[in-house]
C-alpha cells in the first residue's frame, strides 16, 4: 500500500512539473526524468528498510531548513495535518538519520510536517508516553540527506518558488553545482541560475519577511532582486518591513510593496497603493473591501455566496438609498448656511 501511495504521488508530481513549468516541454522532460529516476531509487531503499517506532522527542530537525514555517499559511496546514494524524494516524513513515555526535538521537531527513505536528499533539497530551514516530533509519551523509529531502519535496509537498531560492542557495552551500541541483530541484540550469541570482541580491531575512508568497513566481522576484542595486534600496525596504501595512498583507501584496519600495526615490513612500478591511460578524469575515486610488472593490468569500447573490441583487435599492440619505444631509447643511 505505501508504495502505491508513493507511485501515484510521483506520478502527480511529473504531471503537475508538466502543467506548471516556465520552461519549454523538451526541458521539462530533462528535468522530470531524473526525478522519477530517484523516485524508483528511493522505492527500492524502501523495501530494503523496515519502519521501526521511535520516541518524536529523539527526532532533531534537518540540518538544513526548507520551508518557511513561520508563514501562516504553513501554520493552516500543520494544524489540519494534526487534525489527520489524531484522526487517522500516521499513514506514512518519515526517514531519519541516525545523529553523528549524540548517540540515541536522529536528525530527520523528510516529513518535517509529520514530526511537527506528532510533536505538536504529544505536548498537548495528558500521556505523551504513548506517541511514537513511523519511521525509516538509514545512514545518511549531508548530500544524500540533501537528495532524500527535495525528493520528497517534489513527490509531496511543493515549495513555492521563494522557499526554492533559499533550498538552492543551501543546495549550493552543500557543495553542490548548477547541473547537480537539476534533479533535485527540477529545474532547468536557466531557472536555477536566476535563482542564484535572486539570492544573492535579496538579503535573505527580507525574503523570510516577505514570506512564502505562495502564487508568486520568478518575474516577481527577479524584479525586486534588480531593485537592490539602486542606492539606499535595502534601506526602504527594510523601513517597510516594520509598518503595519506591511506585516497585515498576503505574500503576494508584500512582494509588490517591497518592489514598490526598492523603486521609489522618496524614502518615504512605503505605504501599499491600497488599503484592505475586513468586515466581520461575531468573528466571522464575511465581506473583505478593498480602497485603492482608483476603486473600491467588495469581495465575498466563496462560503458567503448566498450574501454576495443577496447583495448583487439589492445593490440598485443600497445605492438608491445611499443617494437619498446623502440628498437629505446636502439640504440639511444648506439649511444651517
Amino acid at each position: 500500500m505505501m508504495k502505491k501511495s508513493i507511485v501515484k504521488m510521483m506520478s502527480d508530481a511529473a504531471a503537475a512539473a508538466g502543467e506548471n513549468s516556465d520552461a519549454p516541454a523538451r526541458s521539462q522532460k530533462a528535468t522530470t526524468a531524473p526525478v522519477v529516476s530517484s523516485m524508483g531509487r528511493a522505492l527500492s531503499h524502501m523495501r530494503e528498510d523496515s519502519i521501526v517506532s521511535l520516541d518524536p522527542s529523539k527526532i532533531d530537525p534537518s540540518p538544513f531548513s526548507d520551508r518557511f514555517e513561520t508563514d501562516e499559511e504553513a501554520g493552516d496546514a500543520l494544524e489540519e495535518l494534526k487534525l489527520s494524524i489524531h484522526d487517522e494516524g500516521q499513514k506514512i513513515p518519515v526517514l531519519v538519520r541516525p545523529h553523528a555526535s549524540e548517540k540515541d538521537r536522529y536528525q530527520l531527513a523528510y516529513g518535517h510536517r509529520r514530526l511537527l505536528a506528532i510533536q505538536s499533539l504529544m505536548s498537548e497530551s495528558a500521556r505523551p508516553e504513548t506517541f511514537k514516530v513511523k519511521a525509516y533509519v538509514r545512514e545518511l551523509s549531508d548530500a544524500e540527506l540533501i537528495k532524500e529531502q527535495s525528493l520528497e519535496n517534489g513527490v509531496r509537498e511543493n515549495l513555492t518558488f521563494a522557499e526554492m531560492v533559499l533550498w538552492a542557495e543551501q543546495l549550493r552551500k552543500a557543495g553542490l553545482k548548477q547541473r547537480e541541483m537539476q534533479p533535485v530541484l527540477g529545474q532547468v540550469q536557466t531557472v536555477i541560475s536566476n535563482m542564484r541570482k535572486i539570492a544573492d541580491s535579496i538579503p535573505h531575512d527580507i525574503i523570510y519577511a516577505i514570506g512564502r508568497a505562495k502564487n508568486v513566481g520568478r518575474p516577481a522576484w527577479l524584479d525586486l532582486a534588480k531593485q537592490f542595486g539602486n542606492p539606499d534600496a535595502e534601506k526602504r525596504v527594510r523601513k517597510l518591513l516594520e509598518s503595519d501595512e506591511f506585516k497585515a498583507a498576503s505574500g503576494q501584496d508584500r512582494i509588490s510593496m517591497a518592489t514598490r519600495a526598492a523603486k521609489s526615490r522618496d524614502k518615504n513612500v512605503v505605504r501599499p497603493d491600497a488599503s484592505i478591511v475586513d468586515v466581520d460578524s461575531n468573528g466571522k469575515v464575511f465581506a473583505r473591501i478593498k480602497t485603492s486610488a482608483s476603486a473600491t472593490t467588495i469581495s465575498i468569500p466563496k462560503v458567503e455566496s448566498a450574501f454576495g447573490q443577496w447583495l448583487g441583487d439589492n445593490l440598485l435599492d443600497l445605492y438608491k438609498d445611499f443617494e437619498r440619505q446623502r440628498n437629505d444631509e446636502t439640504m440639511t447643511k444648506k439649511a444651517r448656511q
